[in-house]
This record gives structure tokens, sequence and C-alpha cells, in this order.
């Protein structure tokens, strides 16, 4: 699995302010950028800004800030999952229709798991029948598109990603949890690390949905948290309902006639 930061918007913290400023200024986004490009703005004040407001979870500015990736030698099991991501994210991925894959005998992708249960053995045997079919069929005159139909969710693949950071974010929510499954989880990690080698002022926010920066807590089955390496720094949501319980159980009571007469009265309706 390889997994770099191709490129990412210029000036991202600068974006991220004056995206932010905007909402909460009475000045124009015209005269905050001169400001921030005549340096009235410190980067410090900037950076500090922008990290208050990520914790209010105003999440809209973020889509303005985007980042490309290359990510080669994954699983198509691996793309199955992260093509489910659809909003503010753009994929072009390797075609098993228009490439034909020549090589004697193809590349896949073992989990550990096979290895530690002693079948490697069986799953490199079962692969190379595939290969050697996949290249009879070539030869015979089965179009790629055809022949791809043998070809199992081991095949690698490879993508080139835009994707802008609120997305990422959710992404990380996810694919960071302990519950994902470990091969996207280890390419997530592996996009975290890049933006943090180059922002790593927001690249603290790229957390698992219990992190300090996220939720806060576990969201997940309690016996999925007990197996967890970070449950034991992350609270459960049940412990959270416990305090509920304990502290603020009282039931909702229904809005009524009165209360709505105080708001139309209230607001002149």
């Amino acid at each position: 699995m390889q997994v770099r930061l191709i490129d990412y918007a210029r000036a991202p913290l600068e974006k991220l302010y004056a995206a932010f400023r905007t909402c909460y200024s009475s000045e124009s986004p015209i005269d905050i950028w001169r400001n921030i490009e005549a340096q009235k703005i410190s980067h410090d004040k900037i950076r500090e800004f922008i990290g208050e407001r990520l914790k209010t979870g105003h999440a809209s500015p973020l889509e303005q800030v985007v980042f490309w990736f290359g990510i080669a030698n994954v699983s198509r099991s691996l793309s199955h999952q992260f093509v489910r991501h659809r909003i503010g994210i753009s994929f072009e991925q390797q075609s098993q229709r228009y490439v034909k894959f020549k090589q004697e005998r193809l590349a896949f992708v073992m989990p550990e798991s096979w290895h530690r249960a002693g079948l490697d053995r069986e799953f490199e045997e079962l692969l190379g029948r595939t290969s050697e079919l996949y290249a009879r069929a070539l030869k015979a005159g089965i179009p790629p598109e055809d022949a791809r139909f043998v070809l199992p969710n081991a095949a690698p693949t490879n993508f080139h990603v835009m994707v802008n950071f609120a997305e990422m974010l959710h992404i990380c929510d996810l694919r960071l949890c302990m519950r994902a499954q470990w091969e996207i989880r280890r390419m997530v990690a592996l996009m975290r690390a890049e933006i943090k080698r180059v922002l790593p002022e927001i690249a603290v926010f790229l957390q698992p949905k219990c992190g300090e920066n996220r939720m806060g807590y576990c969201d997940e089955t309690l016996e999925d948290w007990k197996k967890c390496p970070l449950g034991r720094v992350r609270p459960h949501k049940t412990s959270l309902f416990e305090l509920y319980d304990r502290y603020g159980s009282a039931k909702a009571r229904a809005l009524g006639e009165q209360e709505f007469r105080a708001v139309e009265e209230k607001e002149q309706i």
C-alpha cells in the first residue's frame, strides 16, 4: 500500500480563516483577504481563531480546503468500502475493463489473518490458478471487461482522490475506529499522516469519532468498546445515559398552545 499527498489548496489556513471570518465579521471577504495579504493578521492569530471555530462544529467552511491523494496497491475489498463516501470527495480508479494485467502472476493483497491461520499457501495457490485462467482468457480473445470476472476482491487497484477537509473528518470518524476493517483503517491513517506532515494545525482534528476533538465518547456496542484499546481512555455512551438517568431523567414535556403564544408575543407575530 502506498499513500501520497499529491497537492493541497494553496494557503489552506488563510482560506479557512477567511471563510470563518466572513460569517462572523462586518467586513467583506475582500477586505478580510486584504488584511491577510498585508500581514495585518499574524499566523498565530489565524491558527488560534481556526482552532476555536473547529471546536464549535461549524463545518461548512471546511469544504473550502481540498486535498489530492495518490493511493496505490489497495484491494478491491477496500475500494468497495471507500467509494461509499460520496459527499465532498471525488475518485478516479484504475479500470479492470481498460487495463490488461499482463504480468505472468497477478499481484494480490493477502490479509495477515491468512498467514496466522496457516492458510497463506492455499491462498497463493488459488490466486495463482486465477492468474493462469485470466491470462488464458485474454489469449483466447475474451475482452478484458469479461476476463476480469474471475478477479477476486484481493485484486489490487489504484486511486486518484480529491477530498475536502469536512469529508476527511467524516472519513476519519468512521475509518480510524478500531471497528473499521484493517486495510482501510491503515490507508486512512496514512492519509492523516500525510496531512499532518504539512498541516499539523488541523490534522489534530482528524481522529476516530471517540477522539477528544470529535464526539469524545464511543457510540458502538458495549462489547466492541470493551475490546477496543481506546476504551481505557474513552467513555462508552452507556456511561452518559447513566448520568442522564441519575441527574436529568425528566421526560420532555409536550409544547402546548401557551408556549406557542409566548413565542408569538415575543416575536410580535
